[in-house]
């Protein structure tokens, strides 16, 4: 029977009813959807020991850590493993990689005691990413412009404009994003906004930074000692040609007195012979004295060699160490 005209309808009552209550479920769940995405995604959760490490480590804050744990950090102690994982960018060197279609941080197990810092270092940068990938569009807006100034106007550290440049070539749709993970993990000064900016993530940045600095070290005081030998090296060698080109010129004067002596002594002219052979004797005794210089200098030299060659092994195991690339290329 069809409801009474002045009597209110309560099947349509109870529809519109339903109806509001599913759109402020809706509206709730598009609200919450995110922290539910997460809670689904770490559910059951457990970070292996060194990914907590790592992430205690880098000062993470829960938020942070939060992020970090969500993309389920893997570390792949092999070249073939991690470039599986990481295939971008081939022939270029490169430590981790973060997947925001996958949600998945990678990072290269680096083992030589030497290069300790080095997944630290990429842990940080890494999730720095996935920060990067959850700002509100004003916030990332923010952020890029004062990225942008910096860069342009306040960066004058040569490794790191140098390592922006090379991500224009092999990125260039993500570099400011690559920006805001390397000037966060690499840089010990910065702007007070980009300063504030990195706060709200690690309670010590300056902790990654040393981290950085310190496996950084591993090379640099490398290549220096190999720059200052190099340096030695060429004033020894330098030396040693000087006292061969002496010791050459000795050697014809020696046997021109030799020869001028030889004759006297054959003519009969002995009072003339004897009075040339203390000064022939002195000269044999400064040139052997020259070939013993020349020696210790020749010794010098090759203990020297042998040395900046050790360091030189040293630097070129540290760079096997991190060498990623699937390509041949020259050592």
């Amino acid at each position: 029977m069809p409801p009474s005209p002045n009597k209110p309808s309560h099947t349509l009552s109870f529809s519109k009813l339903i109806l509001l209550l599913l759109v402020a479920a809706l509206v709730v769940v598009g609200i919450e959807w995110q922290p539910i995405q997460d809670w689904f995604k770490l559910r059951g959760y457990r970070p292996p020991a060194a990914v907590a490490q790592l992430a205690a480590q880098d000062t993470m804050n829960s938020y942070t850590r939060h992020l970090f744990y969500l993309n389920k950090p893997q570390l792949p102690s092999t070249v073939a493993s991690f470039r599986q994982a990481c295939p971008e960018n081939k022939d270029t060197i490169v430590l981790g990689c973060y997947h925001p279609d996958q949600d998945g941080i990678y990072i290269y197990a680096v083992s030589d005691p030497s290069l300790a810092g080095v997944q630290q270092v990429t842990a940080a940068h890494e999730v720095l990413h996935a920060v990067y990938a959850r700002l509100s569009s004003k916030d990332r807006q923010m952020l890029d412009i004062e990225l942008n100034d910096f860069y342009k106007h306040g960066l004058t550290n040569q490794r790191v404009l140098d390592e922006v440049k090379l991500y224009q070539q092999t990125e260039p749709t993500a570099v400011l994003d690559e920006m805001s993970c390397t000037f966060g993990t690499e840089l010990p000064s910065l702007p007070p906004a980009l300063e504030a900016y990195y706060k709200r993530y690690f309670t010590n940045r300056q902790t990654i930074v040393a981290y950085e600095q310190q496996y950084e070290a591993a090379f640099s005081s490398r290549q220096a000692t190999i720059r200052a030998d190099d340096q030695q090296l060429g004033g020894l060698k330098q030396r040693i040609g000087s006292q061969e080109s002496s010791l050459q010129t000795q050697l014809n004067q020696i046997n021109s007195d030799k020869a001028r002596l030889d004759s006297l002594l054959a003519s009969g002219q002995n009072a003339t012979y004897n009075a040339g052979v203390a000064g022939y004797n002195a000269e044999i005794r400064a040139y052997n004295a020259g070939i013993d210089s020349l020696q210790a200098a020749i010794a010098d030299y090759n203990r020297l060699v042998a040395t900046r060659n050790q360091v030189a092994g040293q630097l070129t195991t540290l760079d096997s160490a991190i060498d990623t690339r699937l390509t041949p290329h020259a050592q």
